[in-house]
């Protein structure tokens, strides 16, 4: 029972952190390479597992309209 539980906990952290959203690597916002913060507060968005950042609402409208062509600035 006790190895049972060790094994179930093991898993319950491994299935954790593959689903941890990886880290956004840039200072800029995504869409329009302002600086993060220059229009106001940051948003934070995690698309298909990877954290995405914006410096204004409308980018997020933007993104969503073509993630594969933002997306491509992070590779």
């Amino acid at each position: 029972m006790k190895s049972a539980l060790i094994a179930l906990s093991t898993l319950v952290i491994t299935a954790g952190l593959s689903l941890a959203a990886s880290a956004y690597p840039l200072k800029t916002c995504l869409v329009t390479d302002n600086e993060l913060g220059s229009m106001g507060k940051v948003i934070t968005k995690v698309y298909d597992g990877q954290t995405v950042k914006f410096c204004c609402k409308p980018c997020v409208g933007k993104f969503e309209k073509n993630p594969a062509k933002y997306l491509s600035k992070l590779k």
